[in-house]
């Protein structure tokens, strides 16, 4: 291969490789996605579960506080009957006797009312933070969406992104040579989408080591695709590729 060609087969390689990490970046970031998603769908899960902890406590407090009407219904029912049966006694003994009981049925169903008011008291309070946790979380769910949202939205415009670079891929990859493209292809593969790179200041810009003059020198020469010797990158030097 002549030398001018080789050297225009790598600027072909550079200009690919510019399309090629804008592609490998906007793949990663939509690749993302699914866990971003899910983040937002757990943290919104996360913060419905007080709501799901209050309604659990206020359906215990209902049901406590139907148990304590049924036994306030048993007690006075009770009452009512000690009542009726007040005036059949015989004896002061016996009068006294049931007056007791009256009074202490009255004495239980008073301390009876008394837990029902504590339990319909605290079934209000439950009901306002009920409230107050409805109106948060259907403030956050709407932040969730909208974040969801933008996350759908940049997913779009990443697709529209590189139906457009696949087209200029296409367009760049007709000018070099075939015998050139499964080695790009692979190192590509191989070094986080990466395949070719500059020498500066005797560096590799890939991995950062030393690049011998030698090497440099190689690359001059554009005979060959010259290649890092730690990384295994295609190497070029920047003012010729300019």
């Amino acid at each position: 291969m002549a030398t001018l060609d080789l050297k225009n087969q790598i600027i072909n390689l550079v200009q690919m490789q510019k399309v090629d990490t804008e592609i490998y970046s906007l793949n990663n970031e939509k690749m993302a996605v699914p866990a971003k998603i899910k983040e937002i769908e757990d943290a919104f899960a996360s913060k419905k579960q007080t709501i799901s902890n209050l309604e659990k406590v206020s359906l215990e407090l209902q049901k406590q506080r139907k148990e304590k009407e049924l036994e306030l219904a048993t007690k006075e029912d009770n009452r009512k009957k000690l009542q009726t049966q007040l005036y059949s006694l015989k004896t002061n003994k016996e009068y006294q006797a049931m007056m007791q009981q009256i009074a202490d049925a009255k004495a239980d169903a008073s301390v009876i009312e008394d837990k029902i008011l504590a339990l319909l008291e605290e079934a209000d309070r439950i009901k306002k933070q009920l409230d107050a946790e409805n109106t948060r979380i259907a403030e956050e769910e709407r932040r969730a969406n909208e974040e969801k949202k933008k996350i759908q939205d940049r997913v779009k415009v990443i697709d529209d992104r590189l139906a457009q670079l696949e087209a200029e891929r296409k367009r760049i990859i007709e000018k070099i040579d075939p015998k050139l493209i499964p080695q790009y292809e692979r190192i590509l593969r191989n070094r986080d989408g990466l395949a070719i790179v500059p020498v500066r200041e005797n560096s590799c810009q890939g991995c950062n080591m030393y690049v011998p003059a030698q090497v440099i020198n190689l690359i001059r020469m554009y005979e060959r695709l010259v290649t890092c010797e730690v990384c295994n990158r295609i190497l070029y030097l920047e003012e010729d590729v300019a």
